[in-house]
């Protein structure tokens, strides 16, 4: 070959390689991949989730992720995290990783007794596919994993097993996305769907929908109806199998938006009627969804109720069969069944009562609306003479109970759904026909029904119904507590063992409700069921809920004993808004978190002493309360060797923390008399502060520094004198200092390197601001404004600490100065009393200064400009109020307690 023929066909191999670079980067790395369409059709469920940092923190407030981690599954899932972190020297590597990510979670049925887990994990950058890489060479040197590589339709396939147990996970990485499941089928099957991409995604009927456009969103979740019956016999016996069938024949599939809020899990979204013949949803087209009317008959022992609302109950019958019946009973008596079908409507439900235990058969009723009880009354008896039943009866309270004679006469009345009914009895209860299968299951219920035992009489399940949608087509509802038994008894031996494992997990929530309402023109081939899945548990906490205004711009918690603390603010990661601190008049501490729900309580014996410190490092609630000092998590849980018990005789009147790392903090208590106590976080008492004793009464709560390594405790005292103190009590050269007038506040701190460059600034009675070092040195003094004798100064800091003003109140007049001594605002008010003030500065002029009048209990709000913010001042009963800005939104978030209830107010201002 000549050397220039060589040279050419080097050359085209470069522009071909460079071509078909340049044509993968525009035509095919440009266009996204749809997670959706790589899940495999036969997906019964499918969650995608995106905010993994905000989710994680929803279901530790609410709870749930306290249950979820005794499962043994999530217990794996945390092993294996575990396992991540230590190889790749970190901490929540994986939620890290996923971030913010749309990961998909497909569940699948993969075998007669077996289902799978497929996920689906995008990689955002090359640092990220670094980080995969590096797991999983960091597998590969393990000598507990066995990792090898297959080729599967042109795609590389990566296996990794433990050698110990055997388990596994094989995935493979399709452009930049990780799909990854323990079942080797399952990935395989994503690889098919990629050899035809012609093929329809699980979402096609729903590709216009983005719940994740909605607010407090925490995941999606689709459901494919049709496979629902096949995932739930792998748990439940074939007997339960046609009862399901026809439930979920109402609908083919739906998607949810999911959202985690205190005490409940709600599920919103919209499903697609099932098109086939002789399902639920042909027999019920067309007719309107009712109330649930029967509150007043449904037992408290109800464990599972189908409730369906209609026109017509004989609509539920289906087509009748192409051959008549051979029976001579059901031939005789197909006239009065087709008489007494036709008299019933509005609503018919299928209940199960709880049992004793799992070896109990439950008893079963079915329940129907008869508006004319006189003619079916008179039905009933002629069935009973036409088959030769007893005419003898059992009286129950007011009711009375028959035998029918009639076999299945239920489900010839109200169709398959109602099958179980070898020999029915049933009783009238007002306007309801009530079958049982069995005499002493209806005869529990008369019981009930006779006490005033119904969910109408019950506080609890009225407030469960009211969350509920008042109209459906189709509710279940499902009382955990009550069918414990009934679930074990139906579900197959293989997996009553795991149901009994996760038991706390399973009642965690005892009141769910499924419903599905038809839409208002069934006719429009586009028309869908609105549906909603609560899980809830009863609100038994200290507050409830609710809007504050009908706009939505808050919202107020209103507890049941009146608060007594100001809300102290505390940031939460990963969320908008912070989470609040309140104290109720029985000292009960209470955390409410960012989505307005309470999440732990904590019962002290003393009234708290303002403010809250947060302990460095560690982000924990550290308080002073009588004569304890408490260190409490973020889930409310004291800390380690507190809380620290002070001298029987002290009451302590502030507490200071020391910066620097959470370990070596220490903690400065005054207690009263001008007494003072220094202890570490174990509690080990300095010598010197057992107490240290002041001559006079302290002006406000003493500063702790740290300059250059050497503690300094600065103790500002009414007589006008400031002492500094080192660790072991002694006074520092140069102090203590006179101001040269009486002081009621504390100083203002301007950290510096050396005890020469740190400067404090304290304003006197006399209108003076006076700035001093550590070394004992007066740097300056000016005046602020004018004094009398009756004229208060006070040096008000901003929350961050980094500016300051001062305030003069004489009389009735509270008016506000720069440090320079420019006014701000003035202001007169009714009561003469001391009014708190707060400074808040949230950058860029965004200055707000809240005026609180303790007396007609009023707090006003003032801009930058001296306005009042929106006219009029707001409701407040303690002396200090909350304020937050988020700079996304412009909108400023002020926390208030008025009596029992905690406001959350949204406000929006120049």
């Amino acid at each position: 070959m000549s050397q220039k023929l060589l040279v050419f066909l080097v050359g085209l191999l470069l522009v071909s390689a460079l071509g078909s670079y340049v044509y993968y980067r525009r035509s095919v790395a440009r266009v996204p991949v749809d997670a959706w369409s790589l899940v495999p059709d036969d997906a019964v469920f499918v969650m995608a989730t995106h905010d993994h940092p905000t989710l994680m923190r929803h279901l530790k407030e609410t709870q749930l992720w306290d249950n979820l981690t005794a499962v043994r599954y999530f217990q794996q899932v945390e092993d294996n995290l575990t396992m991540v972190d230590s190889i790749a020297n970190g901490r929540n590597v994986v939620l890290r990783f996923l971030g913010r990510k749309k990961v998909l979670t497909s569940i699948h049925v993969t075998g007669p007794t077996a289902f799978d887990v497929l996920f689906q994990v995008p990689i955002g950058s090359v640092r990220e596919y670094r980080q995969v890489r590096t797991l999983v060479d960091g597998l590969r040197r393990n000598d507990q994993y066995r990792i090898s590589r297959r080729d599967y339709h042109g795609h590389e396939l990566t296996d990794v097993h433990a050698k110990g147990t055997g388990r596994g996970l094989t995935f493979f990485n399709y452009r930049n996305h990780i799909i990854m499941s323990a079942s080797p089928a399952l990935v395989e099957a994503v690889i098919q769907r990629l050899d035809h991409p012609g093929l329809p995604s699980v979402a096609a009927d729903f590709q216009n929908t983005d719940f994740f456009q909605l607010k407090d969103v925490d995941a999606t979740l689709l459901v494919n109806y049709r496979r629902m019956p096949q995932f739930l016999g792998l748990f439940f016996r074939a007997e339960v199998g046609p009862g399901i069938g026809v439930v979920t024949s109402l609908a083919r599939n739906g998607q949810f938006e999911m959202k985690l809020a205190g005490n409940k899990v709600v599920f919103n979204g919209f499903a697609n009627p099932e098109t086939t013949r002789n399902t639920l949803h042909q027999r019920l087209r067309g007719q309107p969804a009712q109330r649930l009317r029967m509150a007043d008959v449904l037992s408290l022992r109800t464990a599972v109720l189908v409730h369906l609302g209609l026109d017509k109950a004989a609509s539920l019958r289906g087509p009748r069969p192409s051959a008549p019946p051979t029976d001579s009973l059901a031939v005789r008596t197909a006239p009065l069944v087709d008489s007494l079908a036709a008299g019933l409507g509005q609503e018919v439900a299928l209940c199960y009562l709880a049992s004793p235990s799992a070896r109990t058969r439950a008893a079963k009723l079915a329940l129907v609306y008869c508006p004319n009880q006189v003619r079916a009354a008179i039905w009933l008896g002629q069935l009973r003479r036409l088959s030769g039943a007893s005419p003898s009866f059992e009286r129950v309270g007011p009711y009375q109970l028959y035998q029918t004679g009639v076999p299945e006469l239920p489900a010839r009345l109200l169709g398959s759904l109602f099958q179980g009914f070898a020999a029915p009895v049933v009783t009238q209860v007002g306007n309801y026909l009530v079958f049982g299968d069995d005499t002493a299951g209806l005869r529990q219920w008369l019981t009930d029904v006779a006490a005033g035992e119904v969910w109408a009489r019950s506080p609890t399940q009225v407030a469960f119904l009211q969350e509920t949608q008042p109209l459906a087509r189709m509710s279940v509802f499902l009382d955990t507590r009550n069918s414990w038994n009934v679930l074990l008894r139906a579900l197959v031996e293989e997996r009553r063992a795991g149901l009994l494992r996760n038991e706390t997990l399973f009642k965690r929530f005892p009141q769910v409700a499924l419903q599905l309402v038809p839409a208002t023109n069934e006719d429009d081939p586009n028309a869908q069921y609105y549906t909603q899945l609560v899980l809830r548990h009863p609100a038994l906490g200290p507050a409830v809920a609710r809007p504050q205004s009908r706009s939505g711009t808050g919202g107020t918690l209103a507890f049941k004993t009146p608060l007594t603390s100001s809300p102290a603010l505390v940031p939460v990661t990963g969320a908008t808004r912070p989470g609040a601190l309140v104290q109720d008049a029985r000292h009960v501490l209470h955390y409410v978190t960012p989505d307005n729900v309470v999440s732990w309580s904590d019962s002290l014996a003393a009234p708290l002493v303002e403010p809250l410190q947060r302990l460095p490092a560690t982000g924990g609630y550290l308080f002073a309360a009588g004569s304890r000092l408490h260190l409490l998590d973020e889930r409310g849980r004291e800390a380690p060797n507190f809380p620290l018990n002070l001298p029987d005789t002290v009451q302590a009147s502030s507490l200071t923390v020391s910066p620097g790392t959470a370990g070596a903090a220490r903690l400065l208590v005054a207690g009263g008399g001008g007494n003072l106590f220094l202890y570490d976080v174990l509690g080990t008492a300095y010598p010197g502060w057992q107490p240290k004793r002041m001559e006079f009464a302290l002006a406000a709560p003493p500063h702790y520094l740290v300059v250059g390594g050497r503690d300094v405790v600065v103790v500002p005292l009414e007589n006008g004198y400031v002492y500094a103190f080192d660790q072991q009590g002694s006074v520092y050269p140069g102090f203590p200092i006179s101001v040269g007038a009486r002081l009621h506040t504390g100083a203002f701190v301007e950290s510096g390197l050396t005890l020469s460059r740190t400067r404090l600034t304290v304003v006197t009675q006399h209108g003076e601001r006076v700035t001093f070092n550590l070394s004992g040195d007066i740097v300056s003094r000016s005046r602020v404004a004018t004094w009398s004798r009756s004229s208060v100064f006070r040096l008000v800091p901003d929350q961050n600490q980094r500016r300051y003003v001062v305030t003069r109140e004489e009389g009735g007049v509270l008016s506000l100065f720069e440090p320079t001594g420019r006014l701000l605002l003035s202001r007169t008010f009714v009561t003469s009393g001391p009014k708190p003030t707060q400074f808040f500065d949230f950058g860029a002029g965004r200055r707000v200064f809240v005026l609180t009048e303790p007396g007609p209990r009023k707090a006003y709000l003032y801009d930058a400009k001296g306005r009042l913010v929106g006219g009029q001042p707001f409701d407040s009963s303690t002396p200090q109020v909350g304020l937050t800005y988020h700079a996304a939104t412009a909108e400023y978030q002020l926390y208030r307690v008025v009596g029992p209830e905690l406001r959350r107010t949204a406000l929006k201002f120049e």
